[in-house]
């Protein structure tokens, strides 16, 4: 059963600042403006804020490799349920991070078996795990995570798995709907 949007995403035709907002924030290349940011829309404030935030991330400045990117965001948007933001991320990213299907398998469902994922990814799934249980970090897990990335790099993934959760509730709570070409939970 499919839940109606609590907040709808904005339709066209938009107005002239809309749509330039809305030209800022979709990635290019898009099929269309993801229905999140026909969301995110209605606080057009807050898109401008967000939109740095967002670019730490995914942007140029990024100290992160895409597929370490990739396994934090879809563990994360898979932990809280999002499949919206997880689906999206998986049909957008999934090749150009180099995952199969197996892999994506395995990131997406807690109960999996992470032993099929390369180490590093082992390592980050752990990191997505133990932030969505507890908000924070074991000392062993640290220990191992910081033996592979820097302390910049370390402080971009815990707010990259922050970001992402953030992300999660808005697509759960305003029940932003599915897009017709993203990858669904199985």
């Amino acid at each position: 059963m499919t839940l109606s949007p609590r907040i709808a995403p904005l339709e066209p035709p938009f107005d002239a600042k809309t749509q330039e907002l809305l030209a800022k924030i979709n990635p290019p290349g898009a099929p269309n403006i993801l229905a999140l940011f026909r969301v995110l829309a209605t606080h057009p404030a807050l898109v401008e804020r967000a939109k740095v935030w967002g670019s730490l991330f995914l942007g140029a400045n990024a100290l992160l490799a895409l597929r370490d990117r990739e396994v934090v965001i879809d563990r994360v948007c898979a932990r809280c349920g999002a499949e919206y933001e997880w689906g999206v991320h998986v049909a957008a990213f999934a090749d150009a991070a180099g995952f199969s299907a197996a892999e994506v398998a395995a990131i997406a469902q807690p109960a999996a078996d992470i032993t099929l994922l390369p180490a590093r990814d082992q390592l980050l799934v752990r990191l997505v795990d133990e932030l969505h249980g507890t908000a924070t970090v074991s000392d062993a897990l640290w220990e191992a995570l910081a033996a592979v990335w820097t302390p910049p790099q370390l402080i971009e993934l815990l707010m990259l798995a922050g970001w992402y959760r953030a992300i999660s509730y808005v697509c759960n709570a305003a029940r932003v709907p599915l897009e017709d070409w993203q990858a669904r939970f199985s």
